[in-house]
């Protein structure tokens, strides 16, 4: 599946050097039967002409599906909502404190530090 996809996407890529291809691989027969300059060789044409046409139709077919696209494209409208809420009032507020200490709470920390810093021994020779 995914030499499949592969093989799409390269030729998906590769389509505007298609002519390209073509024409090098029918040079000859390009020179000798589709160049229209055949009767003027001083303009040394070698079928560069009909290598531009090609190239011209299939930049034209790419600008012809790029703007079909853009016309099958839906705008898409969000309708928001949106209601006022009358404000909040506290009338009292109360703190409510309890002064008795949680006797389930156990302190799991331990300082692992060391406050001096280490030296090595020191040997005397």
């Amino acid at each position: 599946m995914k030499k499949i996809v592969l093989l799409i996407s390269i030729i998906i890529l590769a389509r505007p050097a298609i002519p390209f291809l073509e024409y090098i691989v029918n040079y000859d027969y390009i020179v000798k039967e589709l160049c229209e300059n055949k009767e003027k060789p001083a303009l040394k044409c070698n079928g560069k002409c009909h290598l531009m046409k090609e190239l011209a139709k299939t930049a034209e077919d790419d600008k012809n599906t790029s703007s079909d696209k853009k016309q099958n494209v839906k705008q898409e409208i969000e309708v928001l909502f949106y209601q006022d809420f009358k404000s909040l009032s506290c009338s009292n507020s109360y703190v409510f404190t309890n002064n008795k200490i949680n006797s389930v709470y156990q302190n799991l920390y331990a300082l692992t530090a060391i406050q001096s810093t280490f030296h090595p021994p020191t040997f005397l020779v």
